[in-house]
């Protein structure tokens, strides 16, 4: 796709989220609409031994109703950073490239971010050097209401399946723990960069 590209914030995205910002001209991040729950927002989906596991960054409670997302702080209450490098660990660990990028990874997340939103920023900065991609990316200082179009994506990508209108054929590359269907599309991206390495972007 090319032109303009509408995203919620993600916390490691999937892959269809990294392939949409690959290949758009400008990428707008939505950062004033209100948190939703149980999205990519908070959370990214890798591959471990038993089958797709969830990651979720706990966030604080009070005021979460109708909180703007820029608004949302993370919850250190809970050792959360340790259980999901844990989690990187165990099912990565074996990979052809996490020598490669563990290192970053870990770095990020124990940056300590107060706000959700910084994290993600983080995260995907961070993520766009490891597969060397350079899109203009910007965030919305106005809510943008939610449209038709075919560039708003906030809420299309989700851990939800995908409907016949967000139809995307994924390809397959080699994973460690393929699952007992075969392969495992649109996990986080970070299984695409364990796996593949520089070779990711031309998956993208």
């Amino acid at each position: 796709m090319n032109g303009k590209l509408l995203l919620s914030t993600a916390y490691f995205p999937p892959v269809k989220y990294i392939y949409l910002v690959a290949n758009a001209d400008k990428v707008l991040i939505e950062k004033e609409e209100n948190y939703i729950k149980q999205t990519y927002r908070n959370r990214c989906i890798i591959l471990s031994a038993n089958g797709p596991l969830t990651l979720s960054v706990p966030v604080k409670r009070g005021g979460l109703h109708k909180t703007r997302i820029k608004d949302i702080e993370i919850d250190y209450s809970k050792r959360w950073q340790h259980n999901h490098l844990m989690a990187i660990t165990s099912a990565y660990r074996s990979s052809a490239f996490y020598e490669f990028y563990y290192d970053r990874i870990e770095k990020v997340l124990l940056n300590n971010h107060r706000f959700l939103l910084d994290l993600n920023s983080n995260i995907l900065t961070e993520l766009l050097k490891m597969l060397k991609l350079q899109p203009d990316i910007v965030y919305t200082s106005d809510f943008e209401p939610v449209l038709n179009d075919s560039y708003d994506y906030r809420y299309l990508i989700n851990p939800k399946p995908f409907s016949d209108k967000d139809y995307f054929e994924f390809k397959n590359y080699f994973q460690i723990f393929p699952g007992l269907q075969g392969f495992i599309p649109n996990l986080s991206i970070i299984d695409l960069l364990f796996n593949t390495g520089p070779e990711a972007s031309s998956y993208l």
